[in-house]
């Protein structure tokens, strides 16, 4: 293939202007279809349709891309959570509106594992930033994280007097501990193979124990 039908193919696979966000695309394609050891920079390149070269103009290494990958399959999972408490937003009085926030952060946080796994899978892929703080990349339409919007769940426990104030504190890390370790059971344990249905139904039982022990 000449250059010239090289750069022809490229313009042909992204907007002009847009190869940062074509790459980006492509990354969370391939994390999608297989989590973050899949996300490569030479294929990310070849699904945009552009020398593997150009993606160093907006990714200096292959780190950089996962990063960008990580945001957006935390601001996926932001969305996916906020759907569900939307869902939830039907309750009568604080406590039960509180209880429902907290169960919908749990059930869209273990439907997104299961569904979404090579997404999930990338959005925990490296321990040195976990994506706790406030940052627009990784959040859903609220402007609030997964980890903001557990939080928020929470405050409404204490609001509502579900939870005293001197127990608040780093209740998230408990809940999310919680229900963390039960999706990796059911991805990468002993819990694999057991049936969807079931392993729903223990989710269930997973988010109500979180919500009384809190």
């Amino acid at each position: 293939m000449t250059k010239k039908a090289t750069k022809a193919s490229a313009r042909s696979t992204y907007r002009h202007g847009d190869l940062r966000r074509a790459l980006l695309d492509a990354g969370i394609a391939l994390a999608r279809e297989g989590g973050p050891e899949a996300i490569v920079l030479r294929e990310a390149t070849r699904r945009a349709g552009v020398v593997p070269n150009a993606a160093y103009r907006h990714f200096a290494s292959r780190g950089d891309l996962l990063q960008e990958v990580r945001s957006a399959a935390l601001a996926e999972l932001a969305r996916a959570i906020e759907a569900e408490m939307a869902k939830a937003r039907r309750a009568k009085t604080a406590a039960e509106d509180a209880r429902a926030a907290l169960r919908a952060v749990g059930r869209a946080y273990l439907r997104f594992a299961l569904d979404e796994s090579g997404l999930f899978r990338t959005a925990f892929a490296t321990p040195e930033d976990l994506g706790l703080g406030p940052n627009p990349a990784r959040a859903g339409e609220s402007g609030l994280n997964p980890f903001e919007l557990l939080s928020l769940a929470l405050d409404k426990f204490v609001a509502a007097g579900l939870l005293p104030a001197e127990r608040r504190p780093g209740a998230e890390f408990l809940a999310w501990s919680a229900v963390h370790g039960f999706a990796m059971l059911i991805l990468d344990g002993p819990l694999r193979p057991v049936p969807r249905a079931q392993r729903d139904a223990l989710g269930e039982r997973v988010i109500a124990m979180v919500e009384k022990g809190l």
